[in-house]
């Protein structure tokens, strides 16, 4: 809120009034952390923390004002380095506390004031909205002022204190917690502690350990805990509360975007209010000096944050702290990880160095880790078939959430929304299959995903309460793992709403097919798909083009991704082929075909030309929910629909890509149509590009190429535009007999074999043109 700069008379920071653009988040470093990095070797000073003597900004660390020393890298078992960048004779001086806060109050009681009157006036705004208001207090310096200012707002018996312990908290934290609880008994403040009955190490080896993309630990150990705690506490399962929370701005890029209040961004019906939103940490440690409160002995030991003991959110940095504060702690915890990426590092070498880089945090889902879970989908030509081995929970119980069950014999029938659908069900002596009609995943894309969401809960669930805490009627209970689900379900499907239905199956699933490209994120373009407009400026500026193009920066962006895939751009230069498709001219479809080969080889419309069958009129959700199937999220599907939207206003359309149906101007359903009269040529191109993916398979069949079925690096023609095997036979004959330099054909007794000459290559046939 309020920049700073440093004083060098306390040794601190001071506030003025000219508002913040860009916090570096100071912090005062006390010297047990500048033991840990070896500032005793260099510098004289007392080991007492009852003062820092420091502040640090990331990596960079003041004294008076001056910048003496930097850190450079760090990893878990490897200390950062220390940089000194001036020696200091004289032992070092505390930061002078009482007089920087003497010349920092008046800003900071206005700056408190303005937040006690907002937090006040939000309490009475929503005081007949709202069934209870609490502090979401975590032990760090965020929840400790965020507490100190509500208390101060509110009277203290109408708020609680609630504590989310999630198991894994610094040893420090804890000594906190202990004392704020005491605090709030002496002050009539009701303080709740929530905690899952299920240990961590317990939930991490079911679920795999947590990782950036798959924070479960959140979930399963703090919000579902908390929300259960209330609801008992309030004995009202659709209760309604508003959680104070100490989020700041200035911690994060993704912080920054949040509201002061905002309505069910984890749970349904339930408020958050940020109080300290705007606030910057030099604020929020001066304030903490000001009244004197508690600060977790955590920060005094070189911990920027407090948090769980191996918190994937965590720089390698970071991570050393934590190990070297907490090590008997957090070595528990990567003895968990070791067990389960056995498999992946069976040298003790390459664990370690797997660790010591917190290689688990970039998990995205469970290839690497030994825990296996029952289901797998597969397909046929007609149905979807999930396969479930050693279920975790009846599926009846969890089919009650999306409908109503009819019948109770295979085909299964199931009212849904007002419609029925049916699936057909066959049990084995290991589980039980279950197939589902293609046909009705066009029909009804929303009930197939529910569907699916619900064997993947029967399969996976051990009822972590998260989808009890989801359900703001009160009708899911976990008992022992067990789940039961009341007849009086609304089938709103709040217990859907987590990614691919349930975090066990969401942590653990394995990713689809050996295409590389499977792995790799499919929202390529995000909302920036390539115009007609900025091709034709390309072709116009062509080397020039960085410095002269009309585009924003998140359009060049993604543009030039555009122009890479399909091999338009290298090294930041007109291409080769871009010369060609100049040469043969962006008004002859033959140019765009070339382009649409190339653009198969990347992973969205690679995605497109195989997941989506032609002359077919297939709906966005159907679409959408494909795209969510194959790892997306909601948002990035939706994304990428508009991407294939954007592709159709090219002339692709005419080349494989096909047109959209629009009501009221948004595009609802999408039809692939194939190419009237493709280029032969165009078609020898992308079977030499199909040839060399293949690893120079350069002899194979005409039944090979339509069969769509079988997994391959290298995209068949008949693929990318929707060509049957008569239109292929006249191609490929006309091609034999044209440039039988290039290729061969026989369809004769039967056989259809196909070879292209070993000596020539996919660049070669764009001589031809």
């Amino acid at each position: 809120m309020y920049s700073y700069t440093y004083d060098t008379e306390t040794g601190g920071i001071l506030l003025n009034t000219t508002p913040l653009a860009f916090s570096k988040e100071p912090r005062p470093v006390y010297y047990k952390e500048l033991d840990v990095l070896g500032f005793d070797k260099f510098y004289k000073y007392e080991k007492d923390d009852s003062a820092p003597y420091m502040w640090a900004e990331a990596s960079s660390y003041y004294y008076k004002g001056r910048l003496v020393a930097k850190t450079k890298g760090g990893a878990l078992y490897t200390p950062p380095e220390l940089l000194i960048l001036e020696e200091i004779e004289e032992p070092l001086e505390f930061v002078n506390i009482e007089k920087m806060v003497e010349k920092n109050r008046d800003i900071l009681e206005k700056l408190a004031q303005d937040t006690i009157k907002k937090i006040y006036n939000t309490y009475v705004k929503y005081q007949k909205k709202v069934d209870v208001f609490y502090v979401a207090f975590s032990g760090g310096k965020d929840s400790v002022v965020t507490l100190d200012l509500v208390q101060r707002a509110l009277p203290h018996n109408d708020f609680k204190v609630l504590f989310g312990d999630t198991g894994m908290e610094f040893p420090d934290t804890y000594d906190v917690v202990d004392k704020i609880e005491k605090d709030c008994t002496e002050k009539e403040i009701e303080f709740i502690r929530a905690k899952s009955e299920f240990s961590p190490k317990y939930t991490w080896n079911l679920i795999g350990p947590p990782a950036q993309k798959m924070r479960w630990c959140c979930s399963v150990h703090k919000t579902a805990p908390q929300i259960l705690a209330l609801r008992k506490r309030l004995n009202k399962p659709n209760f309604t509360g508003m959680a104070f929370i100490g989020v700041r701005a200035s911690e994060s890029i993704s912080r920054s975007g949040y509201d002061y209040i905002s309505l069910g961004e984890k749970h349904k019906g339930q408020y958050n209010c940020n109080p300290i939103l705007e606030w910057n940490s030099a604020e929020l440690y001066l304030y903490m000096f000001l009244v004197n409160l508690v600060i977790n002995d955590t920060y005094k030991k070189g911990n920027g944050r407090a948090g769980c003991l191996v918190c994937p959110n965590v720089s390698e940095k970071n991570a050393f702290f934590r190990r070297y504060c907490y090590k008997s702690e957090v070595d528990d915890y990567l003895n968990v990880i070791s067990d389960l990426y056995k498999k992946s590092f069976p040298s003790s070498k390459r664990m370690k160095e797997f660790l010591d880089v917190v290689g688990w945090k970039a998990r995205k889902n469970g290839r690497d880790v030994s825990i296996k879970i029952g289901y797998m989908e597969i397909e046929s030509k007609e149905h979807y078939i999930i396969k479930i081995q050693n279920p975790k929970n009846e599926w009846k119980e969890w089919i009650k959430t999306i409908g109503i069950l009819i019948n109770d014999k295979s085909p299964y029938k199931v009212l849904f929304r007002g419609d029925e659908f049916s699936f057909q069900l066959e049990e084995n002596d290991l589980g039980y299959d279950i197939f589902i009609d293609k046909q009705t995943a066009k029909i009804s894309p929303l009930f197939v995903k529910l569907l699916k969401n619900t064997f993947r809960k029967a399969a996976c669930c051990i009822g972590c309460h998260v989808c009890e805490a989801d359900c703001h009627n009160g009708c899911i209970s976990m008992i022992n793992g067990k789940v039961s689900i009341s007849d009086k379900c609304i089938h709103c499907s709040q217990c859907h709403k987590i990614e691919k239905g349930c975090l066990v199956y969401k942590s653990l699933e394995l990713p689809k097919g050996i295409n590389n490209m499977e792995m790799k994120s499919l929202n390529s373009y995000s909302t920036h798909a390539p115009k007609i407009g900025w091709i034709k400026e390309y072709f116009y500026f062509r080397d020039e083009f960085s410095t002269k193009n009309t585009l924003g920066s998140n359009m060049y962006s993604f543009f030039k991704r555009f122009l890479k895939d399909a091999e338009l751009i290298e090294k930041d230069s007109f291409s080769l082929f871009a010369n060609k498709i100049l040469q043969i001219g962006l008004n002859n479809l033959a140019s765009w075909g070339l382009i649409l080969v190339n653009l198969s080889y990347t992973p969205q419309i690679n995605w497109f030309v195989k997941s989506l069958n032609f002359n077919e009129v297939l709906k966005k959700d159907y679409i959408t929910s494909l795209l969510i199937e194959s790892g997306t999220n909601e948002r990035a599907a939706n994304d990428i629909f508009r991407s294939f939207v954007r592709f159709t206003e090219l002339p692709f359309s005419d080349v494989g890509i096909g047109n959209v149906e629009n009501k009221s101007k948004k595009a609802i359903s999408l039809k692939k149509i194939p190419w009237q009269s493709p280029n032969p040529l165009v078609i020898l191109y992308s079977l030499y590009k199909f040839a060399e993916a293949c690893g120079d398979y350069y002899q194979f069949t005409l039944t090979r190429l339509l069969n769509h079925q079988i997994d391959s690096n290298g995209v068949s023609p008949t693929e990318i535009f929707g060509l049957d095997r008569d239109t292929m036979e006249k191609l490929l004959n006309g091609l034999s007999i044209n440039y039988p330099e290039f290729i061969s054909v026989s369809f004769t007794l039967d056989l259809d074999n196909i070879t292209l000459r070993k000596d020539k290559t996919s660049k070669d046939v764009l001589e031809l043109f």
